[in-house]
């Protein structure tokens, strides 16, 4: 999809579309390295929005691995659907809240483009609840911040919250080339 049209759909859908411009590639490349994705067997990615992040996984997974992208956005999902013929791949219109209905098995890794601190406390829990508990134990959970937004109360109360949650929580390096500036939170459930 091109640029214009993440845009368009965030100006219909800000709360729910996150992005003003597609992530790019290096920073789908920190959000996918390091989480054991090359083992997978079965990967969510919340919030797939253009695809950036979905190629990057479908680079590292395995041939018989298999990825169930989740996304909010009735018109980003139904073009990442027809843009991607990877039969590894099942995109699904819907909630990340309602992620253990979706998935029914454990996860190897869940990749996240969702809009953290821009969502109601409650939501955001309760979507967090929904990835632990899919999660397989020792299982990843991978998202990303904007550099610009870190110091925020949002954003401070986010990674409190991931820190609570996860048994182990990194942040990678800044991501300089993209737009805005973003780093990585990469997170390990308790084995």
């Amino acid at each position: 999809m091109a640029a214009m049209s993440i845009t368009t759909e965030f100006l219909r859908r800000p709360i729910t579309t996150g992005a003003v411009a597609a992530s790019s590639r290096r920073l789908a490349l920190a959000m996918t390295e390091g989480i054991g994705l090359e083992r997978a067997r079965l990967v969510v990615e919340l919030g797939p929005g253009t695809g950036v992040f979905t190629d990057a996984i479908l680079a590292r997974l395995a041939p018989d691995a298999r990825i169930v992208a989740v996304e909010l956005n009735p018109v980003l999902a139904a073009r990442l659907a027809a843009t991607r013929r990877d039969t590894r791949l099942t995109v699904v219109q819907g909630s990340a809240a309602e992620l253990a209905a979706t998935v029914g098995e454990p996860v190897d890794a869940v990749v996240s483009g969702l809009p953290w601190t821009v969502m109601p406390r409650e939501r955001r829990a309760h979507i967090l609840d929904a990835v632990t508990e899919v999660l397989a134990p020792g299982g990843r959970f991978t998202t990303f911040a904007y550099l610009h937004a870190a110091w925020t109360p949002p954003a401070r109360h986010f990674t409190t919250e991931l820190a609570h949650r996860f048994a182990r929580l990194e942040r990678s390096r800044t991501v300089w080339p993209n737009l805005p500036p973003a780093f990585v939170h990469r997170a390990t459930k308790k084995p």
